[in-house]
């Protein structure tokens, strides 16, 4: 079930480019404060609905330094890799981190790193490369090192992030309420230092943001932390090259795509890797059926 949780994560972020597109030209870090303050309000509801009290904030100052530098630092070092280098090139870069989190998930307790992980972990990667190589041609450049660096750091935060909520496995993932909420604050005063204002244009347009804040940038997070910490933390981490699939696929469906031989490839080579990192479960479903 957490497993299951946690892929839910991925089909959301797949929604991220669309959603994205239909919001117009609203600046990053405003978007941040927008979208994160309205996933505050998910975890707001969530912990009204089922009664949890308050006192689940209390955590020790490494848990808050965690969920707010894996949180707030992925997304401000994406948004200052895309300035420093082209988006094709630093997306992959950037997209390192399901593949971080099949191999460190070896030095988890319980855990070990089977072939099978660490092959599904890279051909979700080159099919995740196929995707966007196919959206504009990448050159790595020496002039954009600096952006190539920090696109490796965004690899490096969120892997890092993650594995280490399997660590602080003891921590309700209510907390994450308390993680959007610092996110969305320090999005607001970095939006404040460094960007212009710039509010949506029309009612389609504060739909689309609603709709990110509310799944991909909302309850997205909360759903991931479960699958991080009680799920199959090498499936995920395979699994989470699905996301640039099928969020291409959506693009497709609403138009603002083509299907393309390169997209095939893809399809193939990410599924062909979820399913050789998924052999434990089949087995298991096997044993389970015999």
């Amino acid at each position: 079930m957490a497993t299951a949780l946690g892929f839910s994560a991925v089909l959301m972020w797949s929604l991220l480019a669309l959603l994205t597109a239909r919001s117009g030209v609203i600046p990053p870090f405003q978007m941040n404060a927008m979208t994160f303050a309205l996933g505050t309000l998910v975890g707001v509801v969530a912990l009204g609905v089922r009664g949890v009290s308050w006192r689940v904030f209390r955590q020790p100052a490494s848990v808050w330094a965690l969920g707010i530098v894996g949180l707030f630092g992925y997304h401000a070092l994406y948004f200052a890799a895309l300035r420093n280098a082209p988006a094709a090139e630093a997306s992959l870069i950037a997209y390192l981190w399901p593949l971080l989190i099949v191999l460190g998930s070896a030095m988890l307790p319980g855990e070990r790193l089977r072939w099978y992980h660490l092959v599904g972990a890279l051909l979700g990667l080159s099919g995740a490369g196929l995707i966007i190589a196919s959206r504009g041609a990448m050159a790595f450049s020496p002039q954009h090192v600096t952006g190539y660096g920090l696109a490796a750091l965004c690899a490096v935060f969120w892997s890092s992030y993650s594995l280490l909520s399997r660590r602080a496995s003891a921590v309700p993932s209510d907390i994450v309420t308390g993680f959007c909420a610092a996110t969305a604050l320090l999005s607001l005063l970095a939006h404040l230092a460094f960007e212009t204002t710039v509010w949506p244009a029309d009612g389609s347009q504060w739909l689309a943001v609603v709709a990110l804040g509310l799944l991909p940038v909302g309850a997205a997070f909360y759903v991931w932390d479960i699958g991080m910490k009680r799920g199959d933390i090498q499936l995920l981490g395979a699994a989470s090259y699905a996301a640039p699939l099928l969020s291409t696929l959506i693009l497709i469906v609403a138009g603002e795509a083509a299907l393309s031989g390169p997209i095939v490839a893809a399809a193939l080579l990410i599924t062909a890797g979820a399913v050789l990192a998924a052999l434990p479960l089949f087995r298991k479903l096997a044993t389970r059926r015999a």
